[in-house]
């Protein structure tokens, strides 16, 4: 098969970009900057551009057979400051994208939705994919509007997909320097010799997932043949298991040492108190399961981060 991956360059996108090159796939990449981490495969096709771009999408999507759609270009934390943005920049754009794979006869779109935003505060314990969405984020709203636009191409152009609803993927390439990943961010905090910043009481609990695995699930639902309009196309990915803030702090002192200073401040509107996938749907219809435990992914984590030398402050 031939995939295009738009936002390629990016964490996730770099990791899928090595695992679809394993398994004998021809890969192009689209994205609006380089990779920050490593430089261009000889063997995968790189292209430039903006997703709303359209004769630069028209070009990126032709003769592909599947699309990853991990492009993005607000984050949860800001995505309420400019809403017409959010929408603009990702929904407007993604719609153009799809618009382009429907001319192109694009086998399938797997889309990277996120299962930390779009259920909104959980009413359940492991949350599962018909768990009503009430967003409480623009960001969450956009994903989740991206979803039913999928589900409308589907029923209009045949167009088909997956969504993958992602927890917390966190690994090697993940930017030490962003405002997102909490895990990476903590690595790259502790590799400065800086503090940890935590919002609220650290008793936040989030599902985290190990970049391999996260990917590994990417490949499964471009596989995955749904059997009629009654199969499932909605997937959460995590690690079906919750840890909260202090937990992974703790996590980290084991593969870092003991001397990890943290400092807490006050919580945010946006962090709901509790997100955990159940993952159980992904596991049957995708055949996929994560593979690499919290402890082993942070330390192989923080190798990786102490590769890059960070400048200390």
């Amino acid at each position: 098969m031939k995939a295009l991956l738009t936002g390629g360059n990016g964490f996730i996108g770099t990791h899928l970009v090595d695992l679809l090159r394993a398994e004998g796939h021809e890969v192009r990449v689209f994205d609006r900057f380089p990779n920050r981490f490593r430089p261009d495969r000889p063997d995968v096709e790189y292209l430039m551009g903006e997703l709303g771009n359209q004769g630069e999408m028209e070009e990126a999507v032709r003769g592909v057979d599947w699309v990853f759609h991990l492009a993005y270009n607000t984050l949860p934390q800001t995505s309420n400051d400019d809403p017409v943005h959010d929408v603009t920049s990702n929904v407007v754009a993604s719609i153009n994208l799809l618009n382009e794979c429907v001319k192109e006869k694009v086998r399938k779109v797997v889309f990277v939705s996120s299962g930390g935003t779009v259920y909104g505060v959980p009413q359940s314990g492991l949350i599962t994919e018909d768990h009503e969405n009430n967003p409480i984020c623009s960001y969450g709203i956009t994903k989740l509007t991206i979803e039913k636009y999928l589900h409308l191409f589907q029923r209009l152009h045949g167009l088909e997909y997956v969504v993958t609803r992602f927890s917390n993927p966190y690994g090697e390439l993940q930017n030490p320097n962003a405002k997102q990943g909490a895990i990476g961010v903590f690595l790259g905090h502790i590799a400065r010799e800086q503090p940890i910043a935590i919002w609220g009481d650290g008793e936040v609990v989030r599902d985290y997932l190990y970049i391999t695995d996260a990917v590994k699930a990417l490949l499964c639902a471009a596989q995955y043949q749904p059997q009629g309009e009654s199969s499932p196309r909605i997937f959460n990915i995590g690690s079906g298991e919750g840890h909260s803030l202090n937990q992974i702090v703790a996590a980290i002192k084991t593969a870092v040492g003991p001397h990890v200073v943290v400092n807490y401040s006050n919580s945010r509107s946006l962090d709901v108190p509790c997100n955990v996938l159940d993952i159980s749907r992904a596991r049957t219809y995708l055949q996929w399961k994560p593979e690499v435990p919290l402890t082993r992914g942070i330390e192989m984590s923080w190798n990786w981060i102490k590769s890059l030398q960070l400048a200390k402050t």
